[in-house]
């Protein structure tokens, strides 16, 4: 995983390397509220589609605990080239920029926060480093059990729209049915070992 992430006066980005193509990961990109939500740390509300690239939305940002109602523009250069424009707050827009790397494809967003002023700083986003980690295991994620119907369904349908204290509640339950599972196995197996001498 090539990752980094750095801070001028006026920008914050991070970048990931992921094992696809430059040209699916831009359909991937397409769905600018998968991209969002995928998101850690942002607990959507309301995401709405005004009009064609315009949306509007209601969230809490969990990193600075900042209640937003934003409209969001969204303005492509190309179609491996586009940003996200905000209407209000010290964010001004972030870009995301899709290009070839070793192995795949490489994926740089970038806050603009030209602009702001330095008392500006406790609304200054910082989910973004770990939204970067989570945009990568969706896709490894995504080439992995993409093939699977029922996978894709649930990953779309179910854990997109979920909030984040939500997919980590269902995460844990998961593991403990698993141990659950596991240990009645063993427990029967060993009955049954038992039970054979």
């Amino acid at each position: 995983m090539s990752e980094a992430s750095a801070h001028h006066a006026d920008a914050a980005w991070v970048t990931i390397d992921v094992p696809l193509e430059p040209a699916a990961l831009s359909r991937f990109c397409r769905d600018v509220e998968r991209l969002y939500r995928i998101n850690p740390y942002l607990e959507f509300r309301r995401w709405r589609e005004t009009a064609p690239g315009a949306f509007s939305v209601s969230m809490r940002n969990l990193s600075n605990q900042r209640d937003l109602e934003l409209r969001l523009t969204l303005e492509r250069v190309s179609e491996h080239d586009f940003s996200v424009r905000y209407d209000r707050g010290v964010k001004r827009s972030t870009r995301f920029e899709i290009g070839a790397a070793a192995g795949g494809s490489r994926l740089r967003i970038t806050d603009d926060y030209s602009g702001a002023a330095e008392t500006d700083t406790a609304e200054v986003d910082r989910s973004l480093h770990a939204w970067g980690v989570a945009l990568r295991e969706y896709l490894l994620r995504e080439q992995r059990w993409g093939w699977c119907a029922p996978w894709r369904w649930y990953m779309r349908r179910v854990w997109v729209p979920m909030k984040p204290a939500a997919r980590r509640i269902t995460f844990i339950i998961l593991l403990v049915t698993l141990a659950e599972i596991v240990l009645f196995a063993l427990v029967m197996a060993i009955y049954w070992a038992e039970y054979r001498t």
